[in-house]
């Protein structure tokens, strides 16, 4: 019996370890040896559904300490993406359940490819996944991870964690093929070496424009609750804010997404709103962004980041692409109209779909937005550098967990981005925290949680002349190497079991 629940324990115990490598504590030095001791519990031999057993626990336990702050919404805003996205590491482990008694070599490429294949999967399914809690973001904070950043993103920093994971379980194991085990250990160690000393000794920079930037965090005037005429005075305080900068003072004024919306407060619905707003860009000769929701109709709304030029004029606007389910729409409304009386917090109306980057030259430079939840994902920064942007906004707001480290959490993964794409990213939030983050990943003074602030600073833009990025390039490259690696061996184990007397 004790044979048998000692993985899962384990397993769990992993989970929790992981978690730690992200902000609250941040201890990025964890992530091997929390995923290695995953890894040890597939190596033992156990059936598959002991397997499965020990990856769900793993699962539960990480996403349910990394993203406690869900439960601030209810536990209907908890337990049910932990369980969802517990079921691809439970499945990982089923399928490592069977690879157990496999030679090194083959057991390495099942652990690493698998886990590559797991995470490719969960950050696109289902409903547009989640890219929360990558394991290569944990790894932020370390200077010389992000700079090699650039050439194999967050993604790829997975596959080298997950595999030097598991050469350190190879390691640890008694096996009468050690030299295999060593010659797969040197192979990644050498990898590994290359990469930080390469991210350490040359470091993205950039040669652009430099943009003097004003970000406005206005605050909720209750954050993590509902009031009255909340969002019209979320948009009085953004505007009495920026009515303290002098004019000539900055090129870019950026308000962050909830800024404006409804419609009393939207500069679009409510056109004194779009006055005052513009008479400020004018006043102080600043391109001004602001992020805002705006219904539509009784059954749609946009979550928008709308741009004034420098004389005030409206130039266009960018529509968010990937919409949070439960948060933003509701997956299949017209199947699941009995989900909306679990919650009272739940959209009576869905978010309609931007399709695709709007970037803008205005003066400083080739800029392009993001906004909140599609932050987290790599692809949607990719795709405004692949069309030119030199400088990347994220506007969030946070005013669902105003008090969480979900704030911290994020900015550590668009750390990560700003290295990857080679650019400075400017990270703005209503309730949340703001900063200013350079192409290397460093970051500027931040903003605190919930509190009205005005931050002011430079960034220097990555000119058109220096190209994008290899990651930006060609994306996750090293982790579909390693999944194509990983069903090239089971094609020809197959291939084996098929026809065993080639192989003798």
């Amino acid at each position: 019996m004790t044979q048998r629940v000692a993985p899962i324990l384990l397993s769990a115990v992993a989970g929790v370890a992981l978690s730690l490598a992200f902000p609250l504590r941040g201890w990025w030095w964890i992530t091997i040896p929390a995923i290695a001791l995953f890894l040890l519990q597939t190596r033992r031999p156990q059936t598959i559904p002991s397997g499965v057993l020990a990856g769900f626990a793993f699962g539960v336990s990480f996403f349910g300490f990394l993203m406690p702050w869900l439960g601030e919404l209810g536990l209907i805003a908890l337990v049910p993406p932990v369980v969802v996205l517990s079921i691809w590491p439970a499945l990982y482990g089923g399928f490592m359940a069977r690879a157990a008694d496999l030679p090194v070599s083959r057991w390495f490429i099942r652990a690493v490819g698998g886990w590559a294949l797991m995470e490719w999967i969960r950050v696109r399914w289902p409903l547009g996944g989640l890219e929360w809690g990558l394991p290569g973001y944990s790894l932020s904070e370390w200077a010389p991870a992000r700079g090699s950043a650039r050439w194999i993103g967050a993604s790829g920093w997975t596959v080298m964690v997950v595999a030097a994971a598991a050469v350190v379980v190879l390691l640890a194991t008694r096996d009468s093929r050690r030299a295999a085990s060593f010659r797969l250990a040197a192979g990644v160690a050498g990898l590994l070496v290359l990469l930080l000393v390469s991210g350490a000794l040359w470091p993205p920079h950039v040669e652009g424009e430099v943009v003097r930037v004003a970000v406005v965090q206005g605050n909720n005037p209750c954050p993590g609750k509902h009031c009255a005429n909340e969002r019209y005075q979320t948009y009085q305080n953004h505007l009495r804010i920026t009515r303290t900068l002098e004019p000539g003072s900055v090129h870019l004024v950026i308000w962050p997404e909830g800024s404006t919306g409804s419609w009393t407060a939207d500069p679009i619905n409510a056109p004194e709103v779009g006055e005052a707003m513009g008479a400020e860009a004018a006043r102080i000769g600043a391109v001004l962004l602001a992020g805002g929701d705006r219904p539509l109709n009784d059954t749609d709304w946009a979550n928008a980041n709308v741009v004034f030029d420098q004389t005030g004029e409206i130039v266009s606007e960018y529509h968010k692409q990937h919409p949070v389910p439960y948060g933003e729409y509701i997956p299949a409304r017209s199947w699941f109209k009995w989900v909306e009386n679990l919650h009272a917090d739940l959209p009576s109306r869905d978010m309609v779909r931007g399709d695709g980057p709007v970037l803008w030259d205005l003066g400083f430079g080739t800029f392009g937005s993001v906004i909140s939840f599609e932050g987290s994902f790599a692809r949607y920064g990719r795709e405004n550098a692949r069309e030119g942007a030199g400088l990347l906004i994220l506007a969030t707001s946070q005013e669902s967990y105003p008090y969480s480290v979900a704030s911290d959490q994020f900015i550590g993964i668009t750390r990560m981005r700003a290295a990857e794409l080679g650019m400075p990213l400017i990270h703005t939030a209503v309730t949340g925290r703001s900063t200013l983050i350079t192409p290397t990943g460093l970051t500027g003074p931040r903003t605190a949680l919930a509190e009205e602030a005005l931050l002011v600073g430079e960034v220097q833009t990555r000119s058109a002349e220096q190209g994008p990025t290899l990651y930006v390039r060609l994306g996750d490259w090293l982790q579909l190497v390693a999944i194509v690696l990983l069903v090239g061996e089971i094609v020809q184990s197959r291939f084996r079991r098929r026809y065993p007397s080639r192989h003798r």
